[in-house]
């Protein structure tokens, strides 16, 4: 039986960038899934009806956190070639495995990326727009802060999750994921303090009233919009992008 290295880690990894490009209500991640799992299958079953086999098990329903899904798919790993060997969990047994780790990994993964890193991202960006105005420093910047770690563990979570095994969130790791979550938080509120400051006084001289009412109006509607569903996050930045457009359209006219 072939045994699993870096480079099937590495095809996996880059796979499961792809986890949610045929999302579906009825399976959600599981085609995702299996085509990021692929690489494993191979690797382990050298019957083609068996490989179909083991694909098609794993298009059955999957959903978690995109990014943390590199952990699952490490412990999955693992368990396959358990189970090409002979001594790994059943069909169901798998099922149920990946059920609960992908439900785990989604709680602590949606405060992490989500609720954490990305607004931390997105304040520590716009703190650097305001500040620099005349260079896309920030929007470099929002990027890097967010797209590093992200890349990182998606890519290294896969090994990780392998040698990890099912108790992948045992441990020391859950730890550090909500060390990081906390810290993130605080963070997050310090630079987004420090950006409201900025752009109502920058360089210590006091915008005028209007300018003023409209940023503390806009916190006020952002908030209240918080505690709704929708407009979605992404509705609100391609709102306020087409509104920064024309802000700087009628600036230039």
């Amino acid at each position: 039986m072939a045994r699993l290295d870096q480079s099937v880690f590495l095809r996996v990894a880059a796979r499961a960038n792809f986890l949610q490009a045929t999302w579906n209500f009825e399976r959600q991640q599981g085609v995702g899934w299996a085509y990021a799992l692929q690489p494993v299958i191979e690797a382990l079953y050298p019957d083609a009806a068996v490989r179909r086999e083991r694909l098609a098990e794993h298009t059955a329903y999957f959903n978690t956190q995109p990014t943390l899904a590199s952990l699952a798919l490490g412990a999955a790993a693992r368990l396959e070639e358990q189970r090409a060997a002979g001594t790994g969990p059943d069909a169901a047994a798998m099922g149920r495995i990946k059920g609960v780790l992908g439900s785990t990994l989604a709680a602590l993964g949606d405060r992490l990326f989500w609720f954490s890193l990305r607004p931390f991202a997105a304040a520590l960006g716009v703190l650097i727009a305001l500040a620099r105005p005349e260079s896309a420093a920030g929007a470099i910047v929002l990027w890097s802060v967010y797209a590093v770690p992200h890349l990182a563990l998606r890519f290294a979570g896969v090994g990780i999750g392998y040698h990890r095994g099912a108790g992948v969130l045992g441990g020391r790791l859950r730890d550090y994921l909500e060390t990081a979550v906390t810290i993130l938080a605080y963070a997050g509120c310090i630079v987004l303090g420090v950006a409201v400051a900025w752009s109502l006084a920058p360089g210590g001289e006091p915008r005028t009233i209007a300018v003023q009412s409209a940023v503390a109006g806009g916190l006020g509607v952002g908030l209240l919009s918080a505690q709704r569903a929708r407009p979605s996050p992404t509705q609100w930045a391609l709102g306020m992008g087409v509104l920064g457009i024309l802000a700087a359209w009628q600036r230039l006219a």
